[in-house]
């Protein structure tokens, strides 16, 4: 396993080191956790990222909204 340095504010520590303390937990375990959240967190945003031409669609999108175009939500099919 490689391991990393982080930085954070000594307060954020302090907290973070009583927490885990408090329910038994390493440091590395709960980093470790903290590391899986936010990957589970934005999964879903990358697998958007690459859909083919879905940021022109968006674009495309907002500018239709500008314009006072586009479909109201009860217009939308499910």
């Amino acid at each position: 396993m490689k391991m990393t340095t982080i930085r954070l504010k000594e307060e954020k520590l302090k907290m973070i080191k009583a927490i885990a303390s408090y329910e038994g937990k390493s440091l590395s375990k709960v980093f470790d956790k903290l590391a899986d959240e936010y990957i589970s967190q934005h999964l879903e945003t990358m697998e958007l990222l690459k859909m083919p031409h879905l940021l022109s669609e968006c674009v495309e999108g907002l500018e239709e909204i500008k314009k006072g175009k586009g479909k109201d939500l009860s217009e939308l099919e499910d």
